[in-house]
């Protein structure tokens, strides 16, 4: 059984005091309840606040909690945080005796610095879409483009937090070396001329397990806070010539984005999925396998990427959508990840981060990433105002949505993960 059920805060007719709340496209219902952090302009300390609407409501102005600290929230035991979305629910809910009181603890968006989410201590980023890995493997390994371990092994890599940064805010073009050119032995160095986005989820951890003590599948979605929408650009130049024999680093530690408001699990519950696997692969080994995780371990989110150049953005258009791709296309579910990643007594703390990888779908058109839409810069995609694109250019800007929809039960959203590319700035 899930450890987060639905329940009466899902009930799709409910509605809000907040009228914005209540347009049937809001990517933030009564439903939902997604919690940020946000400051005025010349603030220096963070607000913890929920998305309701176009509105934040204030936490601690609202009188439902002492303090501004998301990873403290994090950590707060299952009992309590639903004890607290209840709370929000019924408080701003049509007709709430707490709507004269709580009208003065919201906040518009516009016009509030948005931040990253909580303090991020450490990041890992896995390689959860069999279809992306497949995608990329063809284009350099034909004939085997699945290495032997993808079908046991949640692969990941550590990943550099201090370099995760909030939705809205720019990055810059990474510098760095790449392959010496046909005939010559010195590499070249310069800026990335295959700047590429990852359409990923982001799965915050709520609970921490202690050194030495591995998370049983059965209780990791209770060690598991929420999901935000997840950029890990990637410079693929860089990264074919640094990547062996240790893995990604300069080509993937100078940005990621996070968008800034965390979807918990138990706004997700009505949109839990099964586990889809390719009939010619293994059953996963025992310590990664129930019937449970089989049947509704699974996210059923709809992802989508759009791209809006600087051309695009002086004309007043608003960009193309270049992909659409479903998290419940994944080969392994977020309570997979978490379980193996402290199978060998791994410590995982409030806050950290694990990126599921990019997310693409099984057609050609579903890929998450530029480097599978162009086949690796050899097909340039026609944009609609006849621009074209292989890999990204300066002036770029990157924008990922994402949302659940289901007959029965009430849209809700991931909000947005935009980012938008600058010059690379060349030592001397």
């Amino acid at each position: 059984m899930s450890a987060y059920p639905t329940d009466s805060t899902h009930a799709p007719d409910a509605l809000s005091w907040v009228a914005s709340a209540n347009a049937p496209d809001s990517d933030f219902p009564l439903q939902n309840l997604p919690y940020g952090r946000w400051r005025r302009p010349g603030e220096t300390a963070w607000h913890l606040g929920v998305a309701i609407g176009d509105q934040v409501l204030d936490l601690a102005e609202a009188g439902l909690l002492a303090h501004a600290d998301m990873n403290r929230l994090m950590a707060a035991p299952l009992a309590e945080r639903r004890g607290l979305r209840l709370a929000l629910f019924e408080g701003l809910r049509e007709c709430s005796p707490q709507q004269a009181a709580w009208a003065r603890a919201l906040h518009p968006v516009a016009g509030l610095e948005l931040g990253v989410p909580c303090e991020i201590g450490d990041y890992t980023d896995f390689y959860a879409s069999i279809h992306h890995a497949t995608t990329v493997g063809r284009q350099f390994r034909p004939e085997q483009p699945l290495l032997p371990n993808y079908s046991w092994v949640p692969i990941g890599y550590h990943g550099r937090a201090s370099s995760i940064v909030a939705s809205g805010q720019p990055v810059r073009r990474p510098v760095g070396q790449t392959r010496p050119p046909e005939g010559q032995s010195q590499p070249r160095f310069g800026p990335s001329a295959r700047l590429d986005y990852e359409l990923e989820l982001g799965l915050f951890v709520g609970s921490p397990n202690a050194l030495g003590e591995a998370v049983d599948l059965a209780q990791a979605e209770t060690h598991l806070f929420g999901v935000t929408l997840f950029n890990d650009w990637s410079a693929r130049d860089l990264q074919a010539w640094e990547y062996q024999p240790l893995g990604p680093f300069l080509a993937k530690n100078f940005a990621s984005t996070v968008s800034p408001w965390v979807v918990t699990l138990e706004a997700l519950a009505p949109f839990r999925a099964p586990l889809q696997r390719p009939d010619n692969q293994p059953a996963p080994l025992p310590y990664l396998s129930s019937a449970d995780n089989q049947q509704q371990g699974a996210l059923d989110i709809v992802l989508e990427v759009w791209l809006q150049t600087a051309a695009m953005r002086a004309a007043g258009h608003a960009g193309d959508r270049l992909s659409t791709s479903n998290a419940a296309d994944a080969f392994w579910t977020p309570a997979q990840l978490l379980t193996h990643h402290t199978v060998n007594g791994c410590n995982l703390r409030s806050g950290d981060l694990l990126g599921t990888g990019t997310l693409s779908g099984p057609a050609p058109e579903q890929g998450g990433s530029l480097l599978e839409l162009s086949a690796g810069g050899k097909q340039p995609l026609q944009l609609s105002n006849g621009e074209q694109r292989s890999f990204l250019e300066d002036g770029d800007t990157v924008i990922l949505r994402g949302f659940c929809q289901r007959p029965g039960w009430r849209r809700i959203g991931l909000g947005e993960c935009r980012g938008t590319v600058l010059p690379a700035r060349t030592p001397r």
